[in-house]
C-alpha cells in the first residue's frame, strides 16, 4: 500500500481501453517497475496514464513526478497528453528530456560546482571552434589527429563520468598514444570551456551526476522532491543517464522505466543496452510487465520483423501479436544500382497514392547512411515528387539564424568568447583579425574574456585615457562603442520581454541593414528572422531574464526529427536512426546490402552486428499497412562503384511472408516463391527502367597499389570508414595489423595491412 491517502475520485476512466498488460502497468505504482514495450504496444498512453493515474488515484502531487524521455518531440507529446489527463495542475509535473532536466537542474544548483547559472550550452560547431583551440595549446598538428575524432574519445569519456584528470590518469594505464595525445588535449578544452562560462552537450549529463555525487544535501533535496520517477527508452540510456536516475531514484525506490532491448541502436553515442537487461539484478525484488500487442502493424509485418529480431541473443524475450488484419506481404525488391532503386521507389510510391488510396505523406523511404538520399532526392526530382529530408540544413544551423542566436547568447553569457568571436563583424565595424588578436592576447595576460577587455577600451575612452591595447584608433573606437552597445542590452534583458530584446539587439547592432542591403537572399535571410523572433515570442510570458534563458536552452537542445510534422503532400527521406519513435503507413527500406544494413563496420564484432539488425527491426516496425524492403546489385560507395550481396538479414525473414511483386530477386510466378539461392545473383538485366545511367565500375581487375609505410600518429584514409589516425602497429611475419582511429562515430578498427584500402593523407 502507498503512503499516500487515496482521494475520493477513483480514476477508473483512465483504465478505461487499457488492454491487461497495460491496465497492470498503469495500476503498478509502489517499487522499481521494468515496463518492456514492444514496437507499437502504446507505451506513451500507459506512461501518461500511470502518471495521471498517480494524481488522481494515489493523490500525489504533481511536483513529486519527474519524467525523462530522449527527444523533444516525445516530451512534447507527452506533455500534451498530461496536460488533457492531469489538467491545470500538470504545470507542476517535471517533463522532459535527460539533457533539458539536466539543464535546468544546473542552473539551479550549479554554484556549488563554481558554474554560473547563465552559462551557454554550446552546439557541435561551437565544440569544433573550442576542440581547435585546444589543440593549438596543445601543439597538436590537426592534420595527423584529426579534431572530429578527437572531440570523439572526449564524448566517450563524459558519458563514461570521466572528466579530463580521470581520463589521464587511465590514459596512462594504457599503451595508446591516440588516447595520451587526446588527454592533453581534454585537459585544454575544459578549462577552455570553463573560461567560457560553457557547457556542451555531454557536460549537461556529466556535471549533473557529479553535482549530486558531490553534494549530498543537493542530491537529497531532489530525491525527497522526485519520489516518483518514469525513465522512457530506457535502452538508450549511457552511464551517465543510468547513473543520474539511480540517484534520484535510489530514495524512494519508486522508479519506473520503459523500453525495449530490440530496439536499441545508438551505441555509438554510448547508449548502453546492458542498463535495461541488467535492471533485474540491479533493483532487487522489481517487477517486469511486458507489453506485447501490438497496435501498430500488420501481422504479416510484425511476424518478419519477430523473425528477423529473434536471432539475437542479446534480448528479452517478449511474444508480439496483433490483432490488426493480415496484410500484403512484404515486398522485396532488387535493382541493378542505387539510381533504378531510388526511381522504382518514387515511382512505387506515386503508384500507391494513384491506385491504392495513399497520401504522398503516408510514404516514408528509410536508409542506413546520409549519402544514400542524394539518389533518392534525384528521382523525386525527376518525377516532380514533393519530398521532405529530415536531417538536411536545420533552422538554427543556418548563417543569419546563428549570428543572431550568437547575440543573444553573448548578452546572456558575457564571458561566451565564442559567440562573440562569431558576431564581433557581423556587420563590419573595422575590426580585423590582427586586432582580435591582439585583443585575445591582451586579455588573457590580463585573466578576463575578450567583453571585459572591450570594457577596459570603453572605460579608457570615457576617462580620456589612452587604449591599454596597441589598435589602430578605428579598431579601438569599434571595440569601445561594441562594449557599450552590449552592456546597454544587457541591461534591457534584465527588464523587457525576449522578443523586445530580440529587436533591440536586431536594429542596435545593424543586423536588419546588413541582412536586407546583402546580395545572398536577403529577402529569405530576412524571413529566417522573423522566423525566429515569433519563435521568442512564445516565450515573453516568463520574468525577464527567464525567458533568454529558456530560449537559448529551447535552442541549443532542438534535434532534426522535433521538428517533424505530417504532411500530407511529401514523401519523407530519413535515416533509420532518426525514424525511432515515428510510424507511416508505407514504408521503403532501401540498401539492403552486406556492408551497408549491416554496415561494413559491424562486421568485426557480434554486439555491433546485432545492433545493426535491432536497426533494420526498428525500421521495419514503423510501417503500418505495407512494407518493402530494396537492394541494388551495383552501387556508389565513396566515389567508387562496387557489387554487394544481398543482405543477410533478408534471409532472416521466412519465404511465406515475402513477394517480390513483378521483378526483382523471385521468378514473380507466384506470391512468396522466393529462390534463397538467388538472393546474391545479379539480375539478367534492369529489373525496372531506369531514368538514370549506371554507374561506371571499378576494374576490380587493376594492379594492387603498393602498401603505405605507415607510423603511428600517421593520417590515412579508407574507403568505407573514411579519414583516421594511426595509433598501433602490430607486425608479424605475415603481415600487419594497424589499429586506426576513425573520426565521424565510426571509432577504433583493427586492420590487415595487406587486404585494408588505405592510404595516407
Amino acid at each position: 500500500m502507498s503512503c499516500y491517502n487515496r482521494p475520493m475520485t477513483t480514476g477508473t476512466e483512465l483504465l478505461e481501453g487499457l488492454n491487461p498488460a497495460q491496465k497492470e502497468a498503469v495500476e503498478t505504482v509502489d517499487g522499481p517497475l521494468l515496463i518492456v514495450a514492444g514496437p507499437g504496444s502504446g507505451k506513451t498512453r500507459v506512461i501518461t496514464h500511470r502518471i495521471a493515474y498517480l494524481v488522481r488515484e494515489y493523490g500525489v502531487s504533481p511536483y513529486n513526478i519527474l519524467a525523462m524521455t530522449f527527444t523533444n518531440k516525445a516530451a512534447k507529446e507527452m506533455r500534451e497528453r498530461l496536460d488533457r489527463l492531469v489538467g491545470s495542475r500538470s504545470d507542476l509535473l517535471t517533463v522532459g528530456t535527460f539533457h533539458a532536466f539536466c539543464a535546468k537542474l544546473l542552473r539551479w544548483e550549479g554554484h556549488h560546482l563554481g558554474l554560473n547559472s547563465n552559462y551557454s550550452i554550446y552546439d557541435s560547431d561551437d565544440q569544433t571552434t573550442i576542440l581547435k583551440k585546444s589543440m593549438e595549446l596543445a601543439e597538436t598538428d590537426p592534420k595527423r589527429y584529426p579534431p572530429r575524432a578527437v572531440g570523439s574519445v572526449i564524448s566517450k569519456a563524459k558519458s563514461q563520468l570521466w572528466d579530463a584528470a580521470v581520463f589521464a590518469k587511465n590514459a596512462q594505464n594504457t599503451d595508446d598514444y591516440f588516447e595520451e595525445v587526446t588527454s592533453k588535449v581534454y585537459r585544454h578544452y575544459e578549462e577552455l570551456m570553463g573560461r567560457n562560462n560553457a557547457l556542451d552537450f555531454d557536460d549537461l549529463l556529466m556535471k549533473a551526476v557529479q553535482l549530486l555525487e558531490a553534494f549530498p544535501e543537493v542530491k537529497k533535496k531532489y530525491q525527497d522532491r522526485y519520489q516518483f520517477i518514469m525513465v522512457d527508452e530506457f535502452q538508450d540510456t549511457n552511464i551517465a543517464q543510468y547513473r543520474l536516475a539511480r540517484l534520484l531514484g535510489e530514495g524512494h525506490q519508486n522508479i519506473c522505466v520503459v523500453g525495449d532491448p530490440d530496439q536499441s541502436i545508438y551505441s555509438w553515442r554510448a547508449a548502453d543496452i546492458r542498463n535495461i537487461l541488467s535492471f533485474q539484478q540491479d533493483y532487487p525484488g522489481s517487477k517486469t510487465i511486458a507489453l506485447d500487442q501490438n497496435y501498430r502493424s500488420t501481422a504479416t509485418i510484425l511476424d518478419a520483423a519477430k523473425n528477423l529480431i529473434s536471432v539475437n541473443g542479446q534480448r528479452i524475450q517478449k511474444d508480439l501479436f496483433t490483432d490488426n488484419s493480415k496484410g500484403s506481404p512484404v515486398e522485396v525488391r532488387e535493382a541493378y544500382d542505387e539510381g533504378e532503386e531510388a526511381a522504382f521507389v518514387i515511382a512505387e510510391a506515386g503508384r500507391l497514392v494513384r491506385e491504392e488510396g495513399f497520401k504522398a505523406g503516408d510514404c516514408a523511404v528509410m536508409y542506413r547512411i546520409n549519402a544514400q538520399s542524394r539518389a533518392l532526392e534525384e528521382a523525386c526530382l525527376h518525377r516532380g515528387t514533393k519530398y521532405r529530408l529530415v536531417g538536411g540544413v536545420r533552422f538554427y544551423q543556418r548563417r543569419e539564424v546563428k549570428d543572431l542566436m550568437a547575440y543573444l547568447h553573448l548578452v546572456y553569457n558575457p564571458q561566451d568568447d565564442i559567440n562573440l568571436g562569431r558576431v564581433i563583424s557581423v556587420p563590419p565595424r573595422g575590426i580585423g583579425a590582427k586586432s582580435m588578436q591582439t585583443l585575445s592576447s591582451w586579455a588573457e595576460n590580463q585573466g578576463m574574456g575578450l567583453f571585459a577587455a572591450m570594457q577596459e577600451i570603453a572605460a579608457a575612452r570615457l576617462a580620456g585615457e589612452p587604449c591599454p591595447i596597441s589598435v589602430t584608433p578605428r579598431a579601438a573606437t569599434a571595440m569601445a562603442d561594441f562594449a557599450v552597445m552590449i552592456e546597454k542590452l544587457i541591461e534591457l534583458s534584465q527588464n523587457a520581454p525576449v522578443v523586445d530584446l530580440v529587436d533591440r539587439v536586431v536594429e542596435d547592432s545593424g543586423f536588419r541593414s546588413y541582412i536586407q542591403g546583402s546580395d545572398d537572399k536577403p529577402q529569405e535571410r530576412w524571413e529566417n528572422i522573423l522566423e525566429l523572433r515569433t519563435t521568442a515570442q512564445e516565450f515573453n510570458a516568463e520574468t525577464p531574464p527567464d525567458g533568454l534563458a529558456t530560449l537559448l536552452e529551447r535552442l541549443a537542445l532542438v534535434a532534426d526529427v522535433d521538428n517533424y510534422e505530417e504532411n500530407d503532400d511529401s514523401i519523407t527521406l530519413i535515416t533509420l536512426h532518426q525514424a525511432k519513435g515515428l510510424e507511416f503507413p508505407v514504408v521503403f527500406i532501401v540498401g539492403m546490402e552486406e556492408g551497408l544494413l549491416p554496415h561494413s563496420r559491424s562486421m568485426d564484432s557480434e554486439d555491433q552486428l546485432e545492433e545493426e539488425r535491432r536497426l533494420c527491426y526498428v525500421g521495419m516496425t514503423r510501417a503500418e499497412k505495407k512494407l518493402y524492403l530494396t537492394r541494388a546489385f551495383r552501387r556508389s560507395v565513396f566515389g567508387s562503384s562496387m557489387s554487394g550481396l544481398a543482405s543477410r538479414f533478408l534471409r532472416d525473414i521466412p519465404a511465406e511472408l515475402i513477394t517480390s511483386g513483378d521483378g526483382g530477386i523471385s521468378d514473380g510466378s507466384r506470391q512468396g516463391n522466393i529462390d534463397r539461392a538467388k538472393l546474391d545473383m545479379p539480375p539478367k538485366r534492369p529489373s525496372w527502367n531506369t531514368w538514370q545511367a549506371p554507374t561506371p565500375v571499378v576494374n576490380r581487375d587493376a594492379p594492387v597499389t603498393a602498401r603505405p609505410t605507415l607510423q603511428v600518429g600517421d593520417s590515412v584514409r579508407h574507403n568505407a570508414f573514411g579519414e583516421g589516425v594511426v595509433t598501433h602497429l602490430e607486425t608479424t611475419s605475415a603481415d600487419t595489423e594497424v589499429t586506426i582511429e576513425f573520426a565521424g562515430g565510426v571509432g577504433v578498427k583493427r586492420l590487415l595491412l595487406s587486404f585494408a584500402p588505405l592510404e595516407k593523407v
